[in-house]
């Protein structure tokens, strides 16, 4: 990867619903060369995928929370389970395996509070192997990216 592909990069990620033309004005290249670069990247798998990011507000997704989980077995086979009870929850926007005293750290994007419920309901009963768990509701929100900068 070379300083054009970084450039590339860098300018889809602020917007990738720019033109191929547009890009290869701005990074110095021809149409038809900017365009193999960027089928590169997807095909080596650099470019993951082109999502659209939404306004979670518009999208009624108002409520932002970020709960801690602790098992109470651990082990692969155990931390994979709950995982996979996880991510099948829509609220459930980021889902991680963590070291340190919690085990997971699931990022949540909420319609109102009787999804929250709803969802702990679901998620913390006994059958999924949570000892406890912690939330913490956004208030304020200082910066939130998806991109990775090159």
């Amino acid at each position: 990867m070379d300083r054009i592909d970084r450039k590339l990069l860098n300018l889809m990620q602020r917007d990738a619903s720019r033109t191929n033309v547009d890009m290869a004005e701005e990074v110095g290249l021809s149409p038809s060369s900017c365009l193999r670069r960027v089928q590169r990247l997807r095909k080596s798998g650099i470019i993951d995928r082109t999502v659209a990011i939404l306004n979670p507000t518009k999208a009624e997704r108002r409520i932002k929370a970020l709960i801690t989980v602790e098992l109470q077995l651990h082990g692969e086979q155990h931390m994979r389970r709950f995982l996979k009870i996880a991510v099948a929850e829509e609220a459930v926007s980021q889902a991680y395996a963590v070291t340190g005293e919690t085990d997971v750290v699931l990022m949540l994007r909420l319609r109102d509070m009787e999804e929250f419920d709803a969802l702990c309901e679901r998620l913390f009963r006994d059958q999924t192997n949570v000892a406890r768990f912690f939330t913490m509701m956004i208030i304020r929100t200082a910066k939130e990216e998806t991109a990775i900068w090159l």
